[in-house]
């Protein structure tokens, strides 16, 4: 059987997803980085091929925020940004959908669609307040389970309301909340309604907001915010099934459509699986920038130079076209 793979490797998660001819998605696995973008890779790479082992692989497309390292690892057939996989994920699967709220670890975005082609965008990259790793300490804080997070939050009668535009504020006005008496239930409630607010108000501020909405990313497994965005928005908040690694699927039927397209693929194998991968950096002396450039190499074998401004070490690599 031939596959497409796509790869969305971030700074919380690394998903793998495996689709076949028909564009069904017959794998999928979501691991955390953990900081080793690299050394999750390739463990991500070694259980999809111990899963299915008689496999081909006919493409790869990678996504994320590492999702230039991930192309030169593997050898991608085609690179693409965050907006773009996530969109063409939910075109796909959703029929009609006009708009996409994406919530991951670090980050939060909105694609607004019409018509099946992105007509506007916004993301929040520069704080990480509302998204999972926010959600993930202040679970940990309250002693509670993330998954236990948005139950809790349904059987509040009375939200309070937090302070949602700040990590700092929110926690705070919490602890504050918790002072005075409230109940958890009526807290996390609050504060699901409070980071709601903050995305409309921060990364929608302007934008169309029409039905069909499709809500993905790993914070959409929270019943409480999707509760919070139907409350807000009034209208039905749709989940797909695959909600937590849409940006891996985009990729894959990115990675089809241009196998389909140059009839041979670039993936290096699953040997890259096993290999003594690494990555060093120093700082280049030729001029006053000083840049530092980061070495990707396979044993002594330079794979990729990037992270200068005047191309002197970028140029040598191998892959240039990947990384462009």
């Amino acid at each position: 059987m031939e596959y497409y793979l796509g790869i969305d490797l971030g700074s919380v998660s690394t998903n793998l997803v495996a689709i076949n001819q028909n564009d069904e998605i017959v794998y999928k696995s979501y691991l955390r980085t953990k900081g080793q973008p690299i050394k999750t890779l390739q463990e991500a790479l070694r259980d999809f091929q111990q899963s299915l082992s008689d496999c081909i692989v006919a493409g790869v497309g990678t996504t994320g925020s590492a999702r230039h390292l991930a192309a030169v690892i593997l050898g991608a057939d085609v690179v693409k940004n965050e907006i773009t996989a996530h969109a063409v994920a939910a075109t796909r699967l959703v029929a009609n959908v006009k708009t996409v709220v994406e919530i991951g670890g670090q980050d939060s975005k909105i694609i607004i669609i019409r018509n099946g082609v992105v007509s506007d965008f916004a993301m929040n990259t520069v704080c990480a307040a509302g998204t999972g790793s926010f959600l993930d300490q202040q679970a940990s804080r309250l002693n509670i389970s993330i998954g236990d997070f948005g139950p809790i939050a349904l059987k509040s009668t009375n939200p309070v309301r937090i302070a949602g535009r700040c990590t700092v504020f929110a926690e705070s006005d919490m602890i504050h909340k918790q002072q005075m008496g409230h109940s958890l239930e009526d807290i996390l409630a609050g504060l699901c309604e409070a980071l709601v607010r903050n995305y409309l108000s921060n990364v929608g501020k302007g934008k169309n907001i029409e039905p069909p909405i499709v809500f993905q990313g790993g914070v959409a497994a929270n019943v409480g915010i999707k509760a919070a965005f139907q409350k807000a928005l009034g209208t039905e908040i749709i989940i797909p099934e695959h909600f937590d690694v849409m940006g891996a699927v985009g990729a894959a039927l990115l990675a089809k459509d241009a196998v389909l397209r140059r009839k041979t693929t670039r993936f290096k194998g699953f040997e890259v699986g096993k290999a003594k991968i690494s990555a060093s950096s120093f700082e280049c002396n030729g001029c006053a920038n000083a840049c530092e450039v980061v070495s990707l190499k396979d044993n002594n074998n330079t794979l990729a130079r990037w992270g200068d401004k005047c191309g002197k070490w970028s140029s040598l690599n191998s892959s240039e076209e990947l990384l462009s």
